[in-house]
Order: structure tokens, then sequence, then C-alpha cells
């Protein structure tokens, strides 16, 4: 629906909802001029729709499933421009968090079930680890290559956060200038309100969801925010998320989330995961790479570059 404001600039704003990648997501616009906001909310829709196509799991036609299929055999595969991109990408966050961000680790599912109340046994997870790590993946010239039978590529630590970027960028296409794009929390900003002020974006308590510990203010780049507090177990008194460390095969421990802010919400996205697999050394390695940030451990404590400002949502 477009509200028009009752000033007389008649600020247009517009939200379109939809639910893809398993998130429910939103795209905000705003316009002073005759845009066609609900034309250029649908082409961002679409364009989410198109990557997740992509690189889902869950499709045989995806390109992430044929990828899959010659990585389960063994065997090497050309890449298309686009995709080498994201696999450049992966490989760089490999390096960077000395392999705990890795994109091959999606194996580690068959060992951890988050529906059950238990824990998987070791043997299961040593069973996998051997055909883990990106180290073993050979990767020059857009081309991939498995020499180890049985292993298998997971986007879905890069596709929404990728996703979000392409959106907002489809939106400046149409000539949208200010906005928002916002994927399950991945938010990607298009440009500020029409007069120049921020969004204010709310970074939820991971213990308390109807409270909120900051409120950070974005004129553009991104925000993504990697948690314990939407996919976990509890055992004998101890969570354990969803936020796998390929090395180990067990769950991040230390922080219960890390928000972090950037230019693009790919990285925001995965210098917030890798965070929260390296524990509590987490905030002190995004303050060596310059990100602003903010951090709550598993006891409550803060970190980080933004101030701390709880209030109730």
């Amino acid at each position: 629906m477009i509200f028009d404001s009752c000033n007389v600039t008649r600020v247009r704003s517009f939200v379109h909802s939809f639910y893809a990648m398993a998130s429910d997501c939103t795209v905000h616009l705003q316009a002073r001029a005759d845009e066609d906001l609900p034309a250029i909310a649908a082409a961002a829709e679409d364009e989410v729709r198109r990557i997740e196509w992509r690189y889902s799991r869950y499709r045989d036609d995806s390109v992430l499933a044929r990828i899959n299929r010659v990585a389960t055999a063994g065997g090497s595969i050309s890449i298309d421009d686009e995709t080498a991109g994201l696999i450049d990408y992966a490989f760089a966050c490999f390096r960077q968090s000395g392999g705990q961000f890795d994109i091959s680790s999606g194996l580690l599912r068959a060992a951890w079930d988050f529906s059950q109340q238990r824990l998987p046994d070791q043997m299961a997870i040593n069973r996998l680890l051997p055909r883990i790590g990106l180290g073993k993946v050979g990767w020059a010239e857009s081309r991939l290559s498995f020499t180890q039978a049985g292993m298998e590529l997971d986007f879905g630590g890069i596709g929404k956060e990728y996703a979000a970027d392409r959106a907002a960028e489809v939106c400046l296409g149409h000539g949208a200038g200010h906005g928002f794009v916002d994927l399950g929390g991945d938010i990607r900003v298009i440009g500020p309100q029409v007069d120049g002020e921020p969004w204010r974006i709310g970074i939820r308590d991971p213990r308390q969801a109807n409270l909120s510990v900051a409120t950070i203010e974005l004129h553009g780049g991104a925000l993504a925010t990697s948690g314990d507090y939407e996919r976990f177990i509890d055992v004998d008194g101890r969570r354990y998320c969803h936020i796998l460390d390929p090395t180990t095969g067990w769950p991040a421990h230390g922080l219960s989330s890390v928000t972090v802010l950037a230019d693009r919400c790919l990285i925001a996205g995965t210098m917030s995961t890798i965070a929260m697999l390296k524990g509590r050394a987490g905030p002190g390695w995004l303050q060596q790479l310059g990100l602003r940030h903010i951090a709550v451990d598993d006891k409550g404590g803060y970190a980080g570059t933004e101030p701390i400002d709880r209030q109730a949502v």
C-alpha cells in the first residue's frame, strides 16, 4: 500500500512484503516524484527470487545443484561469472577466517538436528569432517575441481546477503533513491529518507525479543546480525546454535549475537558470522578490521563500537 503524507512535499512511502529464502522480506521505498514504487519493489523481489533459484540447495535445477552433483562424484566444473564472483569471495573469507567460514561445511547438517533436543554422536561428526574444507577444492580460471568425492557446497552463508545487495542495486537502477531492503534482518540501504534523515534500525536483544540493545542510524551501507537465538537446542543447560565451526563440527560459543555494519550486506553478514565463530575473540577481530559492530556475549555483556541503548520494542 502507498501512503501519501499530508505535508506539501507529498512524500510517498511504499512497503512491499514477501517471503523468500526462508525469511520474511520487505522492500521499503520513499519518493517525492512520481516513481512507480510498486514496480520498483516488484523488480527487487524478482531479483531476490532469481538468486534463490540459482543457489538453492532444495532445487534440482539450480546452479548449486549442478555444482554439487560434480562435488559428490568428484571431478571439475566450469562456473559462470556471477557464481565465480561468489566463489572468489567465499575463498577470501575462508582464508581471512582461518578456515572457520567455509561454504563446504553444509555436510554437518547430517549430524546436527536442531528439531530435537539432543547432541549428535561425535563419531557422526568425525565421519563428516574429512569431506569438509575449501582447502581441498581446486579453484582456478573459473573452474572448480573436487579431487575428493563426497563433498558439497552451500551458499546459505552468503546467498541472502548477496540478494539484499543485488535487490538494492536493482532499486537504484530503476531510479529509486530512498529506502532499504530487509531480507530477514539482513539490510541494505538504498538511500536515506527523502528528508535526508537516516533509517533507524533496532538491534534485538538475543535473550529478550521485546527489547532492543541499540538503535543504529543508517544513511547508506548495510547491516547484518548473526546470533544463537533463532535455531538452537538446549541440552543440560547449555545452548548449541546452528552456526557450526567446520574445523571442529561443533557450534560457535561465547557470543549470543554480533551485528556488523559495512558498505555491503554480503560483507556485514560474513563478518558477523566469522565473529560468532571466533567467540569471545570475535569483537577484537572486528575491531582490528575497523568494522563497526555490536556484540553481546553469552553472559549478557556488550562489546563494540556503537552505544548501547536498551529499549522496549
